[in-house]
């Protein structure tokens, strides 16, 4: 789908179910001023030309945190092989192939063995791999389920924006298990979906999710492709900012309507952001007038060529089938639910 595909209207359905991944098309349409058909018809479409999908993520503070952003340095012309390979791992949520095809970024999220079963192991075991970066996630100020690409007005944001939880997180059972991971496929499937896929009654099912919802376990990620928003420029910026500093500006990109991430971190630079631009001419304006004011002492500027994987869902231009050599977690392990 071309960025020419999505008018207005697609693109302000796309920013509501950033805010609420689970809205139902007669919500959105109250909201938006038109009707809950032109809404189906619209997510339909949109939905069956991958435009967008839904899923449900973790919480940043209970996933992200501790785990892993990795720059790895490949051999020109391998860098397609191993970004696939990485993101056929379910503890490998996110993979994007830098501009100059010898740099893949990926967060992963593993537990202790079967990260370094990766970093120790297989990566250094694969001929194509140069150099391997590993800086942990100290602090998480906003991740890719709080970015809302700004179609919307604010009174609209905010009549679709979910209840926000009422009580602590519940303990989950197996049947809550298989819900959440259903949910991290499809988001959007129906409570009848998800009853006759669970093989468990319809109110079961409903009963479950309010619960799951009011206690903030329900929430959603809308992955769709930044082009079609009008954002031709995806850039990781990694930054030196000065600890007296850190949480001012981290809380300051966070808060910033082009930032899809910002993370303090260990290793050289103390801050990563991830930021949308329209253009070049926009990561330049926004490097200088944002950055600038800020304070950040250095910044290194990585600009993303190909989108992988976001928010562990594999794009679907980019699905093919992955070398066998970076396998997923050893048997026995089960990796994580999927973050931001």
């Amino acid at each position: 789908m071309e960025a020419a595909d999505l008018d207005t209207l697609d693109r302000r359905i796309v920013c509501a179910l950033q805010v609420d991944g689970r809205a139902e098309p007669g919500r959105i349409a109250e909201v938006l001023g038109v009707s809950a058909r032109t809404v189906t018809r619209r997510l339909t479409r949109l939905q069956e030309g991958a435009a967008v999908r839904v899923v449900r993520m973790a919480t940043a503070e209970d996933e992200a945190v501790g785990a892993l952003l990795l720059r790895i340095k490949v051999l020109r012309g391998k860098a397609e092989t191993i970004a696939h390979a990485l993101a056929a791992r379910p503890d490998i949520p996110f993979v994007d192939v830098m501009t100059g095809g010898q740099e893949i970024s990926a967060v992963m999220l593993a537990d202790p063995g079967s990260r370094d079963h990766l970093l120790h192991s297989r990566l250094p075991a694969t001929g194509a791999v140069l150099e391997t970066e590993v800086h942990a996630v100290l602090h998480v100020f906003a991740d890719a389920g709080h970015w809302q690409a700004g179609w919307l007005t604010a009174e609209e944001a905010a009549a679709l924006r979910p209840v926000p939880p009422s009580t602590p997180p519940p303990s989950v059972d197996a049947l809550d298990r298989v819900l959440l991971d259903l949910l991290a496929q499809d988001a959007r499937q129906s409570h009848a979906a998800l009853a006759v896929a669970a093989g468990t009654p319809e109110s079961t099912v409903r009963r479950r999710l309010h619960r799951l919802a009011a206690g903030g376990l329900l929430r959603t990620h809308a992955t769709v492709d930044p082009r079609l928003l009008g954002m031709t420029v995806d850039a990781n910026l990694w930054l030196d900012v000065p600890p007296g500093r850190l949480a001012q500006v981290g809380e300051a990109l966070a808060a910033h309507p082009q930032v899809h991430g910002v993370l303090a971190t260990s290793g050289p630079a103390n801050l990563m952001a991830t930021v949308f631009c329209p253009d070049h001419d926009g990561l330049y304006r926004f490097t200088t007038g944002t950055l600038g004011p800020l304070g950040v002492q250095r910044a290194e500027t990585a600009i993303v060529a190909r989108a992988v994987k976001r928010a562990g869902v594999i794009l679907r231009q980019e699905v093919r089938r992955p070398s066998s050599n970076l396998g997923g977690p050893p048997s026995g392990r089960r990796p994580r639910p999927t973050a931001g």
